[in-house]
């Protein structure tokens, strides 16, 4: 009999993959919106920073995986020129969103009459926005954004920070120092101790990779929102042989639509990134609804979250030169 196992992947959708689409319950194409996204612009060097950057004694803006908790990459972000606003960096999150009371406290009143569509980790669900003038984070200044009235964020955060802006940005997030750099790339190569990963841009601009399981080839989504490692269920067929004799748990996956799915918990060899291997001791496995949005329920894949992505020294995010450059942490 299968061990019932509580896994709450409230990682805003499965990850926060934040698709908005069409304001009416139909399917919408992966990545679609109800109206362009929104226009990015650098900032103006006289008037912003090139980059921010923030330390701290305690974890404030990036905690690695530990033992008793997973991960956080957090970003200050000001909007209207108000903040800075605590906001989870989501790379698989086509738009950036907030919750209510950082509307309420820019002084902004969701607006039910021009909604948008969340889809989810495990479902869709139509909700209110609220159009603000500015959003600003490093040197990364969007202009004009329309952005969705999120019910939680994981953590504590204030919104999640979406993939907008950043196609010819670099981001730098060091765990061990509590450090997140995001400015402009300079086409700057992988310093010593680095490893390389390329990667490419699918379904609009999510980050994809290809990884190894064991002898198991498989697209890798990297999505820094999301709190676990999910994989279809294509990707546990190719697995079986591995697994065959163990007796699955059943894992729960939740997404900010708050409907649960579940999925099929299992032991997984550690996800292979060229020289690069990181460990997972367990994976759940699901055809979860984001799958099929981004349609890749026929072919081995995986969503790499921050239980994975947070056993590392520091992950660089070259969206310029379509580079992963990361730094194992010592002792894994």
């Amino acid at each position: 009999m299968a061990i019932m196992r509580q896994l709450w992947v409230i990682a805003f959708l499965v990850g926060a993959a934040l698709n908005l689409g069409a304001a009416d319950l139909s399917m919408p194409p992966p990545v679609s919106a109800a109206e362009p996204a929104s226009t990015a612009e650098p900032a103006s060097d006289a008037d912003q920073p090139t980059e921010i950057l923030i330390e701290a004694p305690e974890p404030r803006y990036v905690a690695p995986t530990r033992r008793d908790r997973i991960g956080r990459i957090w970003a200050p972000v000001y909007i209207n020129d108000k903040g800075p606003f605590r906001m989870v960096l989501d790379t698989g999150a086509s738009r950036s969103g907030i919750i209510a009371h950082v509307a309420a406290d820019l002084g902004l009143v969701p607006d039910a009459s021009d909604p948008v569509m969340l889809q989810g980790a495990t479902g869709s669900l139509v909700v209110p926005t609220v159009r603000v003038e500015t959003l600003l984070v490093g040197d990364v200044l969007i202009k004009g954004s329309k952005l969705p009235i999120l019910r939680d964020a994981l953590g504590g955060a204030e919104g999640i920070l979406g993939n907008e802006g950043l196609v010819d940005r670099r981001v730098y997030i060091d765990f061990r120092h509590d450090l997140i750099i995001i400015s402009r790339s300079h086409d700057q190569r992988a310093g010593a101790g680095f490893m390389t990963i390329p990667f490419s841009l699918e379904h609009g601009r999510l980050l994809v990779a290809l990884v190894q399981l064991g002898r198991v080839r498989a697209k890798a989504i990297i999505d820094t929102g999301s709190q676990s490692t999910v994989g279809n269920m294509a990707l546990r067929d190719a697995l079986a042989s591995r697994h065959s004799r163990e007796e699955p748990t059943v894992d729960q996956l939740q997404g900010v639509t708050e409907e649960i799915e579940q999925g099929e918990g299992h032991s997984a060899p550690p996800i292979e990134f060229g020289p690069i291997e990181i460990r997972t001791l367990h994976m759940t496995f699901a055809d979860a609804h984001i799958f099929k949005v981004w349609r890749l329920t026929n072919e081995p894949a995986l969503l790499i979250g921050m239980d994975a992505l947070g056993t590392l020294d520091t992950l660089i995010i070259d969206y310029r030169r379509h580079e992963l450059q990361l730094r194992m942490r010592e002792g894994i």
